[in-house]
């Protein structure tokens, strides 16, 4: 049953995850797409991607899925097809997200380790191609969703909430769907994620020790190298990103695995620790919708200098508006 939890903790969590989520994923959203973040368009447009998913991840499983069901009970939202619909959109988003995450890691492993095809894949275009194929899937992908809700109870000939049908767990047809959506998010991206940055990894020691060694050969002395100091930037933004994604969706993913090996989908009531458990790892997961925004501020200089001057362009503004009206 798709219900919201209650109780003051949860209403307070996702009431601040909001109203910090939305303003930091819109001013990535701004700041980057004017590219001035010394970022090459291959990569602003990974990241735009990803703030964008992110925001209507926001909007969807946290303002539609559970705050109007905290603040607003019984709303037109609750209605069964708006609440099938809604799922759909919070999944869709969800997985696009996650996938984009994916294919940034793939796009600075190849940038990274593999010089030679650099060139052809790690472009604007090629960056556009993979963005759009993704979100075209992870909507497509997640249509079915729509059709495996039923109404929880009927008023007037309206239907209202939604509850999964008992099909989804004796149909093979949805149980080999069921899986299909498992391996499509979280397993196979939580696994190419560790995959690519270990790769990533391995390929980073190598070639500088490599390099130290003919450097120090060929000058007698081991200097600053300018292309692996060219590298770090990219690397650390990376690591952050990708790291950042895998500790927040760890809980998720425990969660995920005890249900499928227990085989058990119920719990009683939102006092439940399984519930408890499950909704930390929502909770832990919809919190990566709203960091990268951080990550940006924290390791990206131009970064900070284009929010600087936008907070300080609203003060100004602000400052004029308080002083025509006197």
């Amino acid at each position: 049953m798709h219900a919201p939890p209650t109780g003051l903790p949860y209403a307070i969590y996702y009431t601040v995850l909001a109203v910090v989520a939305i303003p930091a994923n819109l001013v990535a959203i701004v700041i980057l797409s004017r590219g001035r973040c010394g970022l090459s368009r291959c990569i602003t447009r990974y990241l735009v991607s990803m703030a964008v998913t992110d925001l209507f991840v926001i909007i969807t499983a946290v303002i539609i899925n559970r705050l109007s069901g905290m603040y607003f009970p019984g709303s037109f939202l609750s209605i069964t097809p708006v609440c099938s619909v809604s799922n759909v959109l919070t999944f869709a988003a969800r997985v696009s997200s996650v996938w984009l995450t994916v294919s940034f890691t793939f796009d600075r492993f190849v940038a990274i380790c593999c010089q030679n095809f650099k060139a052809k894949y790690c472009t604007e275009r090629t960056a556009a191609v993979v963005i759009g194929t993704i979100c075209t899937l992870g909507c497509l992908t997640n249509i079915p969703f729509y059709f495996i809700h039923e109404p929880i109870y009927v008023v007037d000939n309206v239907p209202w909430y939604c509850r999964i049908k008992d099909i989804r767990y004796t149909s093979p047809v949805w149980t080999a769907f069921d899986w299909f959506d498992s391996i499509l998010t979280p397993w196979l991206p939580f696994l190419l994620i560790l995959l690519l940055n270990a790769l990533t990894v391995r390929y980073i020691l190598t070639a500088s020790r490599a390099r130290k060694r003919l450097r120090a050969q060929g000058n007698g002395e081991i200097q600053s190298d300018p292309q692996m100091e060219s590298r770090k930037k990219s690397i650390v933004l990376l690591f952050t990103i990708s790291g950042s994604f895998i500790l927040l969706w760890m809980t998720y993913v425990i969660q995920f695995l005890r249900v499928r090996i227990v085989n058990d989908y119920n719990f009683r009531s939102f006092n439940d620790p399984r519930f408890i458990l499950q909704e930390t790892g929502n909770m832990l997961q919809l919190l990566s919708s709203c960091t990268n925004t951080f990550i940006y501020a924290a390791i990206q200089r131009k970064f900070r200098e284009e929010l600087k001057k936008a907070v300080q362009c609203q003060f100004n503004f602000v400052s004029k508006l308080f002083t025509s009206r006197k």
